[in-house]
């Protein structure tokens, strides 16, 4: 049997994947740990047998890699196929303006992904389904002081992740992309409109600052991500292309 993509560990970015590969009659397999729900056990990097794994024209891979592992999962499947990793745009950590050909860091998690002879998709910010953004106020914000450090927010919505997937299957683009759905989010202009305490930090935070109103200009937000790039070469657009701030 061949399947067009093979998931993996089947996750959280799985639910939105699989749903649009239904959708779309993409063929698919899954994998996870336990095997539970219909997935084949995969249980990597402890001792796994990739005989148990089908034939695909894609592999997907949406566990973070370690050193060592692209080689070894190449090296096991041993099978002709496209093959693409989720990774994360905080390797992009200077202030301004960053695209996928700007100086990035290097982490254990993205030398092990250079080490991949496929494409790299760094995804900014996910939410969707159980992840809303606004849950997240009061952990990444705790206090005022917490608040002050807040700067820019960069995200990409489930259905637009399992879309620039489908994407890269059909059309595979070697290399590493960068992945937002566009926008450069305030974090202080959400946090107000989300939380009322938080809101009231803010406007202390703008009167003791000097800012009339927001989004603040993004001069005073620090990294921005430019992710034109990848929605050019694939011509696309995200369908969620804005989160409220209500």
């Amino acid at each position: 049997m061949t399947v067009d993509i093979l998931i993996l560990g089947a996750g959280w970015t799985s639910t939105f994947l699989v749903s649009l590969c239904k959708a779309e009659g993409v063929t698919y397999a899954t994998t996870n740990r336990s095997g539970e729900g219909g997935a084949i056990q995969f249980n990597f990097p402890d001792a796994v047998d990739f005989s148990k794994l089908p034939d695909a024209r894609t592999v997907l891979v949406t566990f973070p890699l370690q050193k060592g592992w692209a080689k070894r999962l190449s090296d096991g499947y041993a099978r002709k196929a496209n093959w693409i990793a989720l990774g994360t745009t905080s390797i992009w950590n200077n202030d301004g303006w960053n695209d996928r050909h700007s100086e990035h860091g290097n982490t254990d998690r993205s030398l092990a992904e250079d080490e991949l002879d496929g494409t790299v998709l760094c995804l900014s910010g996910l939410y969707g389904g159980t992840r809303d953004p606004k849950n997240w106020v009061v952990r990444v914000a705790p206090s005022k002081e917490a608040l002050r450090a807040k700067a820019s927010l960069h995200l990409i919505h489930g259905e637009d992740v399992a879309r620039c997937i489908l994407a890269v299957h059909r059309k595979p683009s070697p290399g590493r992309w960068l992945v937002t759905d566009g926008r450069v989010y305030d974090w202080w202009d959400l946090a107000s409109a989300w939380s009322p305490q938080h809101a009231v930090w803010v406007r202390e935070l703008m009167t003791e600052g000097g800012y009339r109103a927001l989004p603040r200009d993004g001069s005073q937000l620090g990294r921005l991500l430019d992710s034109r790039g990848f929605w050019t070469q694939f011509e696309l657009e995200p369908i969620n292309g804005r989160i409220e701030a209500r």
